[in-house]
């Protein structure tokens, strides 16, 4: 066994420790404060583009600037996060920033319930924009059903190309063109139905601007949003969700990247793990076919004593294996247990499925 290695270092004159080999964003995020990581994604490893991550070092008496989410920890470092000269150039950063892409309070709030790290940066140093307007980047004319395209809002970090190209492995996105003409785009006429794209959403979890958003997700208007840590109901992988709601209805959701799953969700995780819940479909009362033929609303009790009478003239006439069970992936795994333990004990047949054994 490979004995790991620590080392300690101070952040803001706490002593922080990390294992070797880990970079001082590690550190930091385990300190008291935070820094803005704008071109940052942990499953797709450093990039220090953005450069908004940017602190000061202090190795003997040599002090240095250098971006936290490459540079490698140290022993005895010491490292300054909100000096008045990072504040200032973190506000500048923005500044320009501000300048290539649309932003304001109803922008910000229409993605605040997904990635929302460049308006918190906002929110933070309290940029005052005044450097001219450049030309923005144009909105993806897209009529797909899940994904907002707003690339006037986009700051060219390019996380949704690699995490879609290197994480996801999909590559149903690249860069188009150059400085500010550059573009994110998609093959076969830029629209994601006609390309790799499975619509596992990452590139939404990840841009830090809303420039890409969840089209299915609602705004409340009555009361505020909470999200709630649950598990996808849609097969046996058991990927972690955050529903959105609102006290009334559920209104979304999004990936948990606390779970093992760490944010990773296929299409019907990210945009349909909750929909069901909503739909004007869903039965609420058992329903039972009348001498016309059509389906009417009966008790529970008068449900239970059809089941029963039916089920047991078919166990008597053509055996136990004349019946089959299907069990939900929509329940708890205690449900599926009893639901398999009545079909095989007392029935008497294996004639029992679940969507969620794939």
């Amino acid at each position: 066994m490979i004995e790991t290695k620590f080392i300690t270092l101070k952040v803001n004159d706490e002593f922080i420790t990390v294992s070797d080999g880990d970079r001082i964003l590690a550190a930091i995020n385990k300190s008291n404060k935070s820094v803005p990581t704008l071109c940052y994604d942990e499953r797709i490893g450093p990039q220090g583009t953005c450069r908004m991550c940017l602190v000061e070092i202090k190795k003997g008496e040599k002090l240095e600037y250098v971006a936290s989410c490459t540079y490698l920890a140290e022993e005895g470092l010491e490292v300054f996060t909100h000096s008045d000269s990072l504040i200032e150039y973190r506000k500048t950063m923005l500044e320009l920033s501000l300048s290539e892409i649309r932003w304001d309070e109803d922008s910000m709030k229409q993605t605040e319930l997904t990635n929302n790290e460049f308006a918190e940066a906002v929110k933070e140093y309290k940029p005052t924009d005044f450097f001219p307007k450049l030309l923005k980047r144009e909105v993806a004319n897209d009529p797909n059903p899940f994904i907002q395209r707003d690339y006037e809002k986009c700051i060219a970090c390019y996380r949704c190309t690699n995490i879609c190209n290197d994480w996801e492995q999909a590559s149903a996105i690249t860069v188009d063109g150059r400085g500010q003409e550059s573009k994110i785009f998609s093959f076969f006429d830029n629209k994601l139905m006609e390309s790799n794209c499975t619509f596992c959403g990452q590139c939404i979890n990840t841009c830090p601007t809303g420039a890409l958003s969840n089209k299915k997700i609602e705004k409340s208007v009555s009361k505020p949003e909470t999200k709630t840590k649950t598990i996808c109901p849609y097969c046996g992988v058991g990927c972690g969700i955050e529903l959105i709601s609102n006290g009334e209805k559920i209104l979304g959701s999004t990936p948990d990247f606390d779970a093992p799953s760490l944010g990773s969700l296929c299409v019907k995780g990210q945009f349909a793990s909750w929909d069901f819940v909503n739909s004007k479909e869903r039965l609420t009362d058992p329903l039972l076919k009348n001498n016309k033929g059509e389906f009417e609303k009966v008790s529970w009790e008068k449900a239970y004593e059809v089941f029963s009478q039916k089920l047991n003239n078919s166990i008597d006439n053509h055996g136990p294996d004349s019946t089959v069970w299907w069990a939900s992936a929509r329940v708890v795994t205690e449900a599926n247990y009893l639901l398999q333990k009545f079909a095989r004990t007392v029935v008497g047949t294996n004639n029992i499925d679940n969507c969620s054994r794939t």
